[in-house]
């Protein structure tokens, strides 16, 4: 919150968080689409593994979005430093595990590509790296969104 009252630029209770609370929901959400979807991603723990992050990560971002929108029709930005805390160490382990998700998803993807396709149909291998760069897109939200909050902590 900066000395006039508004939250800071991406921070918890601005119209910068909501977009990015959006995206995150967006891009986890369709991770998870591509994942499962008529593909059997279970065969993997890497996917699995991805598929259990998303899932994590979509209610979290819906969560924070509702209390954004609150916020901003209210007009009263989030006031506990508790709370920031919590979101901002929610926000990190996040970030850090859809990190570990997308990459590991990526990596195996990979070895089924090296594989000239014979582990992998063309049509499901696509599925895959759809969902890891959709994951990918989702950390680098997530990450955003904790360095933007950690920034409005440090600045208080």
């Amino acid at each position: 919150m900066d000395r006039g009252g508004r939250a800071g630029p991406g921070a918890v209770g601005s119209a910068g968080s909501l977009g990015l609370r959006i995206g995150q929901a967006a891009c986890s959400s369709a991770a998870l689409m591509f994942m499962s979807v008529g593909v059997e991603f279970f065969s993997y723990t890497a996917f699995c593994f991805l598929v259990t992050i998303m899932g994590l990560l979509v209610p979290w971002s819906c969560t924070l979005a509702m209390i954004d929108v609150y916020s901003i029709l209210v007009g009263c930005p989030l006031h506990v430093p508790g709370v920031m805390a919590i979101v901002v160490v929610g926000d990190w382990v996040l970030s850090i595990l859809s990190l570990a998700a997308a990459s590991s998803s990526a990596a195996v993807i990979d070895v089924l590509l090296e594989f000239h396709g014979s582990h992998c149909a063309p049509r499901l291998c696509e599925r895959y790296q759809l969902s890891a760069m959709m994951a990918f897109l989702s950390w680098l939200l997530t990450a955003a969104s904790s360095l933007f909050n950690l920034w409005y902590i440090a600045s208080r």
